[in-house]
């Protein structure tokens, strides 16, 4: 809706497009051009020396049967209305000399590309271009430099890529040396600022989209890149392209399906599930996670076999239950167990998983196999649950905690009711074995404000009483003394009551 004030006189205008706009990289075939403008002008409102008059309707038909660009018609709009003006990107561009910065500098350059200026696209399509764009993404300025070098300039080249212009992405993405001088960014001795690496993260998930055939076609020229990125996972939007580029991403493509099989072949689930090992980063932990999660749910069936494998599963235990391992190696190696017992759980959120649980039961599908391989070191986890009173001290709101639960212990917990939560009969028969049930319940009481213990705990008594496998409920109810318990600690409540009440 164009909406312009007149003294005395309020116009609306109505233009609705029948047809959609040509491709812009193929402007010039006229058949492709062609659309119809419909314009509709009524008044809606009449005001003549301050009286209102109602809405009289004048409709004005017009048809036009021509070659137009959505810009040139929006410019030809203006002129016939009387409100011509002279863009600032046409008045450099139809300068002699002019330079990119100069059009970098116009604050209506991404608006103008969205237009599809014909001028502007010939311009930026060209080479030279296209890499001095490239290198306000991957060169860091100096210090010293300019701040519209090291801000404006950056983000403005990285909207021109992601304005998706086919044309400038083609002249990007099926040159070599431009690519190689965009993944320069990966490189060991270049610095990797949080602001740049967001922009390339963008210009790349935006090839990867758009280009797809060509960009992987590049990407298995150069399978070192793979390895690159994952070396930079610690970086949370180079994870990101990581997560793109495997195929562990929701957006499927059937095109992209046939171009990264070759990535099936490589190591590339070891690389990442070494990073546990090599780095003492929490951000790089969590995003290694974050990723094999993402691979647990939407990962292509190569890469889905390997990481449900028993092997692998070895391999991630090795790392969660390494002694001189920095405690964010547990906790997110089980969030990745957990993913793999039940991929839509971290999907989902809390609320949309217990409503599943009352619709469905709290039943849910995993693979035998990978059950058994998590079997084996479910002794080991257990024995973490068991922490010295002497280790550390919490002080809160409501009491001294000696030591906190923490973080590790609480996953633990969690773990063990997903586990319960696929309803394996030998896992069930394991943790009766392990006392597993036991050392929980005292958890539980011990920790009597920790409502996240406390949720998890409840699952796992549901599962059990759930359970049709009657030794479980035996031991939930009889060896572990439940009731006993729940009792004792409602007599023994720290809470106090006003005894005049």
């Amino acid at each position: 809706f164009f909406l312009q004030t007149i003294p005395r006189l309020r116009v609306v205008f109505l233009v609705s497009f029948n047809r959609p706009l040509a491709n812009p990289s193929s402007r010039s075939n006229p058949r492709n051009v062609h659309f119809f403008l419909e314009l509709s002008f009524r008044i809606r409102t009449v005001q003549i020396d301050g009286v209102s008059a109602g809405g009289g309707s004048f409709p004005i038909w017009v048809l036009f049967w021509r070659q137009f660009r959505c810009y040139n018609l929006a410019k030809m709009f203006w002129r016939m209305t009387g409100y011509s003006s002279t863009s600032p990107i046409d008045a450099i561009l139809d300068k002699d000399n002019f330079t990119l910065e100069e059009l970098l500098d116009e604050d209506e350059i991404i608006q103008e590309c969205k237009s599809l200026n014909g001028k502007l696209i010939n311009f930026l399509r060209e080479k030279a271009q296209v890499e001095q764009l490239i290198q306000y993404i991957v060169v860091e300025p100096p210090e010293n430099a300019d701040k519209k070098q090291i801000y404006k300039f950056p983000s403005i080249a990285c909207e021109i890529f992601t304005c998706e212009v086919d044309i400038i992405l083609k002249t990007l993405v099926e040159d070599e040396g431009l690519m190689n001088l965009l993944f320069s960014f990966l490189n060991s001795n270049h610095s990797h600022g949080t602001q740049l690496a967001g922009y390339f993260s963008r210009i790349v998930i935006c090839l990867l989209l758009r280009k797809t055939s060509a960009f992987m076609q590049y990407i298995k020229g150069h399978q070192e890149i793979v390895e690159m990125l994952i070396d930079l996972i610690g970086i949370t939007s180079i994870m990101e392209v990581l997560i793109r580029l495997i195929g562990a991403d929701e957006h499927m493509y059937a095109s992209y399906m046939e171009s990264m099989q070759w990535i099936e072949e490589t190591n590339v689930l070891e690389m990442i599930v070494d990073k546990f090992s090599s780095s003492d980063s929490a951000e790089v932990h969590a995003n290694a996670a974050e990723t094999l999660c993402a691979i647990t749910r939407f990962a292509p069936p190569g890469l889905a076999a390997k990481i449900t494998s028993p092997n692998f599963i070895g391999r991630l235990f090795r790392h969660a239950l390494e002694d001189s391992r920095p405690k964010s190696v547990l906790v997110n190696s089980l969030t990745v167990c957990i993913s793999l017992l039940d991929p839509r759980r971290l999907t989902l959120g809390v609320y949309h998983t217990y409503n599943r649980q009352i619709s469905q039961g709290s039943t849910i599908s995993a693979n035998p196999k990978t059950v058994e391989g998590m079997l084996e070191n479910l002794g080991n986890l257990l024995k973490l649950l068991d922490v010295s009173s002497s280790e550390s001290t919490l002080l809160t709101t409501y009491g001294k905690l000696q030591p906190p639960l923490g973080k590790h212990r609480l996953k633990i917990v969690e773990f063990i009711s997903v586990l319960l939560m696929v309803g394996s009969e030998t896992a069930e028969k394991e943790l009766i074995r392990l006392s597993a049930m036991q050392r929980i319940l005292n958890l539980f009481f011990e920790y009597p404000y920790n409502n996240f213990l406390h949720h998890h705990v409840e699952n796992i008594i549901l599962s059990c009483l759930e359970s049709k496998n009657v030794p479980l409920i035996a031991n939930l109810l009889w060896e572990c003394n439940l009731l006993g318990k729940i009792l004792e600690a409602e007599k023994n409540c720290m809470l106090g009551s006003d005894p005049n009440m």
